[in-house]
This record gives C-alpha cells, sequence and structure tokens, in this order.
C-alpha cells in the first residue's frame, strides 16, 4: 500500500516534514487551523480550516484515502491532539506526533511555573510592572483582568480585533528570533517579566535567553496533557517510522 500523509500543521516541524514527503515523492497535504493569517507556502496541498470534532476528521481519513495521520501541531493545541488521536483509532490508521521537547529551566534562569493561563493571570496580581506576553494572540483578552501592567505583546499577525488591555505595544514579527534582537527588544521597553508557554523548539527560545542574560523573571505555562500517543522529535525519526509501518514509501 502506498503511503499518503495527512500532517496536522502549524508548526516549523510540520514545514521541515512536509518538505521532506515532498522530497521523498509521497503523497500527503496539510491541515492547518488558520490562526495565522499570512501561512508560509508549503510544498504540499494545503487545506486550512477544522473538520468538525472527532468524527468529520475519522470521516475525512477514510474518504480521502489517508494511510497515516501525523499531529505536528503547536503543543499547546491539546483539542486538536486529543481530537486526532480518537479519530485516528475511529478510522484504523497509524498516527504519531511529531513534537519538540519541552524547554528545561537553567542555571540562572529565574522561573515560575504555572499550569495554565488562568494561572498566567492570577501570577501577575499586586503592583504594575512591565510585562511582556509570547503567547500569541488568542488569550491576550484574559490579561485584562490585571489592567494595572504596560503590556509588550509579540504577535505574527496584526490583531484582527480591538486589544483590551489599556496600555500595550504590539510588536508584529515572525521568528526565528534571536538572543541580541530579543536582549534589544526587552531593553528598550523596560520590561520586568515575560508570559510564555513552554513551547520548546529553537524558533522562539531567544527571549528565555535574554531573559537570563538580563536577570528578567518568566512566568512559564506548562503544556497541557494529551491522552497517551506515539511521539517521535525528529523528522529522521517520523520517516523511519513511516518507512517500518508496512507501506510503500515510493522512494
Amino acid at each position: 500500500m502506498r503511503a499518503k500523509l495527512l500532517i496536522l500543521g502549524g508548526t516549523t516541524e510540520a514545514s521541515a516534514l512536509a518538505q521532506a514527503v515532498a522530497d521523498a515523492g509521497l503523497a500527503g497535504e496539510v491541515s492547518l487551523a488558520g490562526r495565522v493569517d499570512r501561512p508560509r507556502p508549503l510544498p504540499l496541498p494545503t487545506r486550512i480550516g477544522g473538520f468538525g470534532g472527532v468524527e468529520g476528521l475519522a470521516k475525512y481519513l477514510q474518504a480521502n484515502a489517508i494511510t497515516h495521520l501525523v499531529d505536528a501541531t503547536h503543543p499547546f493545541a491539546a483539542q486538536i491532539s486529543a481530537n486526532a488521536i480518537h479519530a485516528a483509532r475511529l478510522a484504523g490508521v497509524p498516527m504519531v506526533a511529531l513534537t519538540r521537547a519541552p524547554w528545561a529551566a537553567q542555571a540562572g534562569d529565574q522561573w515560575h511555573h504555572v499550569p495554565d493561563m488562568a494561572g498566567a493571570v492570577a501570577a501577575l496580581s499586586g503592583p504594575a510592572r512591565r510585562v511582556m506576553l509570547a503567547i500569541g494572540r488568542m488569550h491576550l483578552a484574559d490579561f485584562a483582568a490585571q489592567p494595572q501592567h504596560f503590556y509588550l505583546l509579540r504577535l505574527v499577525d496584526p490583531p484582527r480585533d480591538a486589544i483590551t488591555l489599556p496600555d500595550h505595544h504590539a510588536e508584529v514579527s515572525r521568528g526565528p528570533f534571536t538572543v541580541e534582537g530579543d536582549m534589544a527588544l526587552l531593553r528598550e521597553h523596560r520590561i520586568e517579566v515575560i508570559v510564555s508557554k513552554n513551547s520548546g523548539g529553537a524558533a522562539a527560545k531567544a527571549k528565555l535567553d535574554a531573559a537570563r542574560a538580563l536577570g528578567i523573571g518568566v512566568i512559564m505555562i506548562n503544556r497541557p496533557c494529551v491522552p497517551d500517543r506515539m511521539e517521535v522529535t525528529t523528522v529522521e525519526d517520523l520517516m523511519a517510522w513511516l518507512g517500518h509501518s508496512g507501506t510503500d514509501r515510493g522512494v
């Protein structure tokens, strides 16, 4: 049986996998959630939007003769990941997650771990500070509950809706970022604390290295839990898994 992959994407890992799949001459497509206005072009056919939950994704897998499902979404896309696990089981399709290891604190880091976004909001109670929110745009409104702070927002796209934070500056830029650039940004806005998801990977790590160098604290949001699943951390491991899964890779 010749392989046909569905890659749930939106990450640098998903882009790298799409390139590897295309280079190997495999059939496949990438699905994006549509949270980024200007996604980077990919070397595989790309669809944008949801599937309609677990049953919708299972039907899509079957209707499109998908042989392998790869979850290469963001580590905080817990609902999508859970849906993928259950849909793959319903459709009888092998599934693997291509994920990245979480960041780990190093000597000199001043991290305060919180379990979720609500915990991050609560951790900002108290006197006014200058805060960098490196969390994307979906949860910005949550921090209106702590209006005493100045917020520096790092966004991939310009905000679609009015930002409800009374004192803020939006920095629209796309990674990967450099330590030197992030140190300059933190100094320019006199940032005292950073709020970050523990996304892992290299593309957004520079802010943590910059924070360490400048003695700035980090409120680190732990990853959400997902059901047990098979995981790999490199494109090479995923391609090897595919080659041993009883399909013809066509290479």
